[in-house]
């Protein structure tokens, strides 16, 4: 499946990041978001899944937005040194926890590698799953709401609350990933297809759209807005379920 996007001189293939909830593909790319060629968002598809349900045409149409019409509530002021902190603290959760997928960020732009490395802190199951319960997702989400209001609660915190101020990442993919980890303590099996391809939405589709923003699109580029986001959907998807059935295998 093809991504219309523009490479960095180097050539790469990517890096596919494996484990329990994330598995998606990262590239080095130079564009900057641009606002999509057709002015009517066609409904984006997900297998068996109502779209409206999940408000992901809203998703995309917020994250559309240009970085400097991206609306956030209180921009709070973070010191240089004490940001290069927090991006170093969130770049070696993703070295030791991703080891694959960190490699990938490598080949990224500086601004770019921050702002995956702070996204995957937030997303992160390695130093955090074995404390999984309903209060600690409770409280995640109240985190969440606050570092995206301007309120980071610790310098990890800060560094995705600055990563949201410059690109225009909307709340609801992030919502929609700690709810699929409420799927995950509290189900293990599912009935059909449908409820399983929900679940992978919800782990890894999401993850697709939070890095489109951060990624980009080229200007250039023959595919519309809502086509690129439905491929990273179904990137993040497919892979889910690749993942899944790799595990089928080894337990």
């Amino acid at each position: 499946m093809a991504c219309a996007v523009s490479i960095l001189g180097k050539s790469c293939t990517g890096s596919v990041i494996n484990n329990h909830k994330n598995c998606y593909r990262e590239y080095a790319i130079t564009a900057r978001v641009v606002a999509p060629k057709k002015t009517n968002l066609p409904e984006l598809s997900i297998k068996g899944v109502p779209h409206n349900d999940l408000s992901v045409r809203e998703i995309v149409q917020r994250q559309l937005l240009t970085r400097d019409d991206h609306f956030v509530l209180r921009k709070p002021e973070f010191h240089p040194e004490f940001l290069d902190e927090a991006y170093d603290r969130c770049r070696d959760i993703c070295a030791e926890y991703a080891k694959t997928f960190y490699l990938g960020t490598r080949l990224m732009t500086e601004e770019r590698q921050k702002a995956i490395w702070a996204i995957y802190d937030e997303l992160v199951d390695g130093p955090n799953a074995i404390h999984m319960s309903d209060a600690v997702l409770d409280r995640w989400e109240e985190r969440l709401h606050d570092l995206f209001h301007g309120r980071p609660f610790d310098m990890l915190d800060a560094a995705l609350t600055h990563t949201v101020q410059k690109f225009p990442l909307d709340i609801k993919p992030f919502r929609d990933m700690i709810e699929g980890m409420r799927m995950d303590i509290k189900k293990s099996r599912y009935e059909n297809f449908q409820e399983l391809y929900l679940y992978c939405y919800y782990v890894a589709g999401t993850v697709g759209l939070m890095s489109v923003p951060v990624m980009g699109i080229a200007p250039e580029s023959s595919s519309d807005a809502p086509n690129i986001y439905n491929s990273a959907l179904s990137l993040g998807i497919g892979n889910q379920l690749t993942n899944i059935l790799r595990d089928v295998g080894e337990e």
